[in-house]
């Protein structure tokens, strides 16, 4: 294919000779003179391992040229990749200058141009960027349509400095983000010969996954420090700690615990998160990451309290009350914290859970109810439809075969949902529907 890189930096100098080497021809594009004559002359404007010599083979073999005219790369081209930077902002905002001013010569270049043109951005952005910023100029500037006259996709890109061809070569995936119903063929030629799964997504998911994943990396790295500094004031081997840590693939490294949902509790990770913090203290460390933990946990109880208060109305049904489904342990369970909330800004409240019954309770469970929530056995009742019989609105944290029936039948058009597991929504008659993550 016939294809033009707007910004040859990190990104779009890789990019252009890895696609170059491909058998693809290449327009690189920037208004920085040095890199173009770097690359005329078969020199890589990056420091990169094997890139000197990629870049200066496929200049030599002519599938790699490079212009700072805008028009013509859009009118020899059939698809363009714009990998523009977008630093900060002094605020912390993203500065997308590079992108309006790319996007706007393209457009202006598209008014000209008569044969349908493929737009992808591949430049780190927030969610909203493509849709409202990107697309108005493109339309604006050429007076044209998209997705009649041009197609604008998304592609996040995974490229480490330093190993950049190698992961250009072997990604973990490559995501496409388009409007429903847009085409991607051309990206497929162009990547679906990688070892790995081609997936194609809405653009707001395109766009935010890259943050998600840059984020993740930020916590794992700042995770195993702080673990570092402590086991090292304790005098433990942190190196040691880690390497068993990341053996357990099951729940560990894995998908495990990685799904938006409700607030964590039971007896085990808050009790264990404060003793690693107090732990942390009698040695004079700070622990800003492991240390906010629970208060980010607190705030999420608070969100779901704020989505059962929207509605303002005050009956309420809670379905599940434990801290996890499929079991009786109430200690340190956020739904009895939530229970607890309610009960004290006078809502009207009914819960059911299945696996909680009073008279079977022994041990701590028995004592966490008797000296925290003793009035929670006049709350309860002995089954779903009891729970959600008059309720305005429903908290449901369980999904089993039971509660789901129990739900599709005894639900009606005036209940409002709070959905802490992910309903099957088609199932569920409702007057409003509130995801706790979506």
């Amino acid at each position: 294919m016939r294809i033009s890189v707007f910004g040859l930096g990190y990104v779009g100098a890789v990019s252009a000779a890895c696609l170059a080497r491909d058998g693809h021809d290449l327009l690189g594009v920037d208004v920085d003179p040095h890199k173009l004559e770097l690359i005329r002359s078969g020199k890589s404007p990056i420091v990169e391992e094997g890139i000197q010599d990629l870049v200066r083979s496929v200049v030599a073999n002519g599938r790699l040229q490079v212009t700072n005219d805008v028009a013509a790369a859009i009118a020899q081209t059939e698809v363009s990749f714009v990998c523009v930077g977008t630093p900060s902002s002094p605020n912390g905002d993203q500065d997308l200058s590079a992108i309006k001013r790319v996007m706007s010569a393209i457009g202006a270049a598209l008014h000209t141009k008569s044969a349908h043109h493929i737009i992808v951005l591949r430049s780190t952005v927030q969610p909203g960027t493509l849709e409202k910023i990107v697309r108005p100029i493109l339309e604006q500037e050429s007076g044209r349509k998209s997705d009649a006259d041009f197609t604008v996709c998304f592609q996040p890109e995974f490229l480490r400095e330093g190993t950049s061809i190698k992961d250009y070569d072997n990604p973990p995936f490559t995501i496409v983000g388009v409007r429903e119903g847009g085409s991607v063929e051309a990206l497929r030629r162009m990547f679906g010969h990688l070892p790995c799964d081609f997936l194609v997504t809405t653009i707001g998911v395109a766009e935010l996954v890259k943050y998600a994943c840059n984020a993740f990396h930020a916590v794992k790295v700042t995770f195993a420090n702080e673990v570092g500094r402590l086991t090292q004031a304790v005098d433990v081997d942190a190196r040691q700690v880690m390497e068993l840590l990341c053996r357990d693939t099951r729940l560990n490294i894995s998908p495990a615990y990685l799904k938006p949902g409700f607030a964590f509790g039971g007896s085990c990770l808050p009790k264990d998160l404060r003793a690693l913090n107090y732990l942390a203290k009698t040695r004079d460390l700070t622990l800003p990451m492991l240390g906010a933990v629970l208060g980010s946990n607190r705030a999420h109880i608070d969100h779901a309290l704020e989505m059962v208060m929207k509605p303002g109305v005050r009956r309420v049904a809670m379905i599940g009350l434990s801290f996890k489904a499929g079991t009786d342990d109430l200690r340190e369970s956020p739904l009895v914290a939530v229970a607890e909330r309610l009960i004290g800004k006078g809502y009207q409240l009914r819960i059911f859970d299945s696996e909680v019954n009073l008279s079977r309770l022994l041990g701590a469970n028995k004592r966490f109810i008797e000296e925290s929530i003793p009035h929670i056995g006049n709350l309860m009742v002995d089954a779903c439809r009891e729970a959600i019989a008059d309720a305005q609105v429903a908290i449901v944290s369980v999904k089993s075969p039971e509660i789901l029936a129990a739900l599709a039948q005894h639900t009606n058009a005036d209940l409002a949902i709070v959905d802490l597991v992910g309903l099957p929504r088609e199932q569920i008659k409702c007057a409003r529907y509130d995801g706790i993550c979506w």
